[in-house]
């Protein structure tokens, strides 16, 4: 079982304390030949609220949330979403990969709309759809461009906007915000922040970054490698409703940043 930190006492969190689970992994092992990924490893992620998987490279977050979304079937174990078992992709999740992954023939607001298509919704209906979050993410006046008209950021938006309109109740994100510069990351992440609490989804997010997973997670889940497996549940919630700006500069958020950095130093080569 995953270690109670230091961290997650001061933040006020509990061994007891409940969440109602919206996403469960039940001794997940995953095996790519001779190479073990994931190790007998079992997480739950609460309800509307975004967890962020963290660790070193070669610790299996991305094997992980791949799991979740059914784009790869475990070795062992099994996940459920809502109390069904994931047997492969399904209209609950919804994915937002690190490279964009977007339409490059395909207008923004195409490529916003396209999950929408391929359900098989009216385009007059998907279009609306796609044009509201399309708003939501900063982009309107872009509904026309195309992918190779836009920054990294403006792509990394339309990424973004395309797994909001689906509707789907879990949104998985693959270190999404890693291709933008640092200002960009920063704005990125106060955006999340306020979907988070506007869209009341479950987001799963994978980062590298410690102070990026601190900032923007209800819970952090610390992956370690050789083998994986998950050292501690951190919920860093204290210095909510701070706002943005203050978060931070709190002392709080810079100690556990510091607690997590002591934990993982060691398994950086």
């Amino acid at each position: 079982m995953p270690q109670t930190s230091a961290a997650e006492t001061a933040t006020g969190a509990t061994e007891d304390t409940a969440f109602e689970i919206a996403v469960s992994t039940r001794n997940i092992s995953k095996n790519f030949g001779e190479v073990e990924a994931l190790n007998d490893l079992s997480l739950e992620f609460p309800l509307g609220q975004l967890t962020s998987l963290l660790g070193p490279s070669g610790c299996g977050k991305t094997t992980l949330l791949k799991i979740i979304a059914g784009l790869l079937e475990p070795t062992s174990g099994e996940v459920e979403v809502n109390g069904q078992k994931v047997t492969g992709p399904g209209p609950d999740r919804a994915f937002v990969f690190q490279d964009f992954a977007l339409l490059p023939w395909a207008s923004v607001i195409r490529n916003v709309a396209f999950g929408l298509e391929l359900r098989g919704v009216a385009r007059s209906e998907r279009e609306a759809v796609a044009e509201d979050y399309i708003r939501q993410v900063g982009l309107s006046g872009f509904e026309n461009a195309y992918p190779h008209e836009l920054s990294g950021g403006m792509r990394q938006r339309v990424g973004l906007a395309r797994a909001l309109a689906v509707d789907a109740e879990v949104l998985l994100m693959d270190e999404p915000f890693s291709a933008v510069d640092e200002q960009t990351r920063r704005k990125f992440q106060e955006d999340l922040l306020g979907l988070v609490q506007d869209q009341k989804k479950t987001f799963i997010f994978v980062t590298h970054s410690i102070e990026e997973a601190v900032y923007v997670s209800d819970q952090v889940a610390i992956l370690l490698p050789r083998p994986s497996r998950v050292s501690e549940i951190i919920r860093p919630s204290s210095f909510r409703g701070k706002g943005v700006d203050n978060i931070r500069r709190d002392p709080e958020y810079l100690d556990i940043v510091d607690e997590i950095w002591t934990s993982l130093r060691r398994y950086v080569e």
